[in-house]
């Protein structure tokens, strides 16, 4: 089969196309002829040598996939050959053939193309995972979301919204704010030239908000805190802007402030089939209502792989970026 490779830890010229074996599905597992493979950061990472796939898993990048089931291992009873589905993946998806546990398999949702579907799996299962299950994001409590133009942005604000509670962002540019605001938050601030905590505090009469999701890190931190509610949560799930920072402990105690964050590639298959069975229940109902809708930038064929990197680490994009075979 064809897929993606890394040539060497670099740029995006090292993604090199190459001949790999098909490979077969073990117990549990499913092969899918990859129709197409989204483009996430954590692929930026693993390209330039800092972020190594875990024990045991594919060094093709590529974290989710969409297609049809040609294969399954043995005990695999979830699905059947010649279903469409989309899936999370912890490497492989940028090739013609991918391997994927059948509980992190989801069906492609009625009324989505492969390609839409395979923009969902990364950011959904990371959004739900974090804003959902770790930081508790009720209805009628609010969110401010970093990076609101983004693949986890655009999916953050969208579930946010569709669920109940009132959403904020932040970006670069008020053409991308305006896109936030398009797609359910009720107030986008341009970073460049606002400061988020000024606004969230005007726009919230002083309280501050519930829960930010956060994947600058850095000196964000500190404004972080000050952006919250008392009992707010601070969720981390990336790190752009550093991975030190420091801290204003009394602040948290104070506001009985919970910072936390997480990664999600290495986790157990257990982890993301509930999360997966989550998303089943709650989320595809909103896909398939049209309350919830897959944002897709750009397409690339796979010989443009490195093109498709540039892009992503332009950050002049609006929702994801997806590979073809």
């Amino acid at each position: 089969m064809q897929a993606v490779e890394i040539s060497a830890p670099g740029g995006p010229e090292v993604l090199r196309l190459a001949e790999r074996p098909r490979p077969v599905p073990g117990p549990g597992e499913v092969l899918i002829e990859v129709a197409a493979a989204g483009v996430n950061r954590p692929d930026v990472l693993q390209r330039k040598g800092v972020y190594p796939p875990p024990a045991g898993a594919s060094d093709i990048p590529g974290l989710e996939v969409a297609g049809v089931i040609v294969d399954k291992g043995a005990g695999v009873e979830e699905y059947a050959l010649g279903d469409h589905v989309c899936a999370l993946v912890t490497g492989g998806g940028y090739a013609q053939y991918c391997v994927a546990p059948a509980l992190q398999c989801l069906p492609v949702p009625t009324g989505l193309t492969d390609v839409e579907a395979a923009s969902l799996p990364e950011t959904m299962f990371t959004v739900w995972s974090n804003v959902f299950d770790r930081a508790g994001l009720r209805p009628g409590e609010s969110v401010l979301v970093q990076g609101g133009s983004g693949g986890i942005g655009v999916t953050a604000i969208q579930l946010a919204s569709a669920l109940g509670s009132r959403v904020f962002a932040t970006a670069g540019s008020d053409e991308k704010c305006a896109a936030c605001v398009r797609l359910g938050a009720s107030r986008a601030i341009n970073y460049r030239t606002e400061d988020f905590v000024a606004v969230i505090k005007a726009e919230t009469g002083g309280r501050g908000v519930d829960v930010i999701l956060d994947m600058i890190g850095g000196d964000y931190l500190m404004r972080e805190t000050a952006a919250l509610a008392e009992d707010g949560r601070l969720v981390f799930i990336n790190t752009m802007g550093g991975a030190k920072a420091t801290v204003n402990l009394v602040e948290i105690m104070v506001k009985r402030l919970t910072v936390t964050g997480s990664t999600l590639r290495s986790r157990p298959i257990a982890v993301k089939a509930a999360i997966a069975r989550k998303l089943l229940e709650q989320v595809w109902p909103l896909l398939e209502l049209g309350k919830v809708k897959p944002v897709i930038y750009r397409t690339f064929p796979f010989a443009e792989a490195a093109a498709a990197h540039a892009l992503m680490e332009s950050s002049e994009h609006v929702g994801k970026i997806v590979l073809l075979p």
